[in-house]
Order: C-alpha cells, then structure tokens, then sequence
C-alpha cells in the first residue's frame, strides 16, 4: 500500500526532510505502523551487516531473501532493539544485535544508517558499542549498523549530545563539516548546524582531542567543562559559560545572560520557523531563563542525571 511504499522511500533515502517529518507525525499515531516501522528497521540495519554481495542485482535478492527468513522466523538471531519516544514521538532503534560467528567474520559494510530528528523534537539511540547519543531537533547523525574493530566513526549534521562507551583498541571519531573530534570515553555536546558558519564542541567529562581533518596534529585537546569554538581557520578556546544548557537532552532548554539575537537564532534552528523582530534594537538585550516545551513521551524515558 501507499504507506508501506513510503517507509520503503524513507529507508532507501528517497524522502525530503519534510516528507520524513510528516511521515514520523504518521507513525506516532498508528502503533501497528510503529511495530512496521521497527521491524522494517531491524531488517534494513541487518541486511547491511549481511549483504555480501558482489553486484546491485544480488544484493536485492539477499535483501528480499533475508527479509523472508526474518517473517517467517526460520533465523535464529537475537536481536536487542531499544525504542525510546522524546519529544513529539520519534523511534529510536539502537543497532546492537547479537548474531552468529559467521557474522561476526563476515566483510563489513561501510554503508552508513542515517537517522534525521524534525523540528520540535529530540531523540536518543544506542549504539552497537553500547555509546549513547541524543540528538537535537533538526538534527541528522550517520552512522554503521556494525563498528569495525579497530576504529568507530560516525557523522553528524546540527547537534548532539555524546556519551562514549570506552574502548581503548577502536578510538571513537565524530565528523562534522570539516572537523572531527577523537575520543576513548567521554561525554561531550556537539553543535553544529549548517546554517551556522561554526562548530562548537563542549566537554563535559573525559577527554576529547578537536581538529581539522586535514591536520590533526594542529587540533586541541579539551578538558572538562572546556569548549572550543572553530570558525574558518581559527580555533578559540574558552570555558563552558552555561553548564545547564546541555540540559536539552531533558527537554529542557536554558538560556543564561544570551542576547535575544541568540536565542532567537537557536529557536529558528530547533523548530525550523522564521522569527520577524520589527525592533531591532532589543537585539542586544541578554535574557537568563529556563523553559520545558511540551513533550509526549513514549516507552522508557531516559533522564541523565
């Protein structure tokens, strides 16, 4: 039917931003459309641990394949999925699976899964090493179905909260623009959008080593409760101002001594609007305020404390 083509759409990357918006605003309120969505999920995060094959045309028959042995139950495999809703309901389905050794040995897919957050909305996903990430309203992180031994990457687009799960033999990368941030364990938020013309990363414990990607011997190396803020060429380091702004990951949003500017600029990126300001001299005037917009939340909620 129509709605089974569009999740087919979603998951094959042929839907704009606003079509997926709409189409997660459909899943919320259809909970057999939910338990589709999920199963579709685990399907296509699978086929990219197990695809192995050398043409176009046989991998859509092992895809098909696969998707068949899953309906009918005839695999063995155990899969841990976690859904979490935050925010105005959106899935999150975390990619630890447990699978046989003959998975375990197999070739690797490089492919990346992508999961996008729409305006108004956040949400939380495990990933296969046991590292948590929230990401942000309008926000897109890239990531492997399967980490590879020696290395974890992933990618993000607007802004995320990290919690690395250590791991001293694969170093964890996160790529952003043209930065990227290496770390063993930690928890750090990334912010970066691309209607800004910086990134900013904060620490908040552990270490993490910032730097361009075409020279990091040149990058920094943050310590707790330090943030650095990259623009063009230059690289500024300072110390977080507002420890409670990464209360976002609450669902909370917090401002303290910002210009109005500012805070009108980080409300048109997390909820996708236009706000007009006919004064514009009330610019520069700073607010300090905290404020939980209304959220309906799903499954287990997961605070960090």
């Amino acid at each position: 039917n129509n709605m089974h083509e569009k999740l087919l759409k979603y998951f094959s990357g042929e839907l704009s931003k606003s079509e997926i918006s709409s189409l997660l605003k459909e899943i919320q309120n259809d909970d057999n459309l939910k338990k589709e969505f999920v199963r579709m999920q685990n399907i296509h995060a699978l086929s990219q641990v197990t695809t192995l094959s050398i043409d176009e045309e046989e991998g859509r028959r092992g895809y098909h394949a696969f998707k068949d042995k899953l309906s009918k139950k005839k695999q063995r495999y155990v899969i841990r999925t976690l859904a979490q809703y935050a925010a105005v309901a959106i899935v999150f389905i975390t990619s630890t699976f447990l699978i046989t050794q003959y998975l375990h040995n197999a070739p690797q897919s490089e492919e990346l899964n992508s999961l996008y957050v729409p305006s108004g909305q956040r949400a939380k996903l495990t990933l296969e090493d046991g590292s948590t990430v929230w990401l942000n309203a309008n926000s897109t992180l890239k990531y492997p179905s399967h980490f590879a031994k020696k290395k974890r990457h992933v990618e993000i687009e607007g802004e995320a909260f990290f919690d690395i799960a250590q791991n001293k033999k694969a170093p964890f990368t996160v790529a952003t623009k043209d930065i990227e941030m290496k770390v063993l364990g930690t928890q750090f938020n990334v912010h970066s959008y691309p209607e800004t013309d910086f990134v900013k990363t904060d620490l908040i414990e552990g270490s993490v080593k910032v730097y361009k990607k075409s020279s990091e011997n040149q990058g920094l190396t943050l310590k707790p409760n330090e943030q650095v803020t990259v623009s063009g060429n230059k690289m500024t380091l300072s110390k977080t101002a507002n420890s409670d702004y990464f209360l976002w990951t609450d669902g909370i949003y917090t401002f303290e001594n910002e210009r109005l500017l500012d805070i009108i600029n980080k409300l048109q990126l997390y909820y996708d609007v236009k706000i007009i300001v006919e004064d514009p001299e009330i610019f520069d005037v700073k607010y300090t305020g905290k404020f939980r917009p209304y959220y309906k939340s799903y499954g287990m909620a997961t605070r960090r404390s």
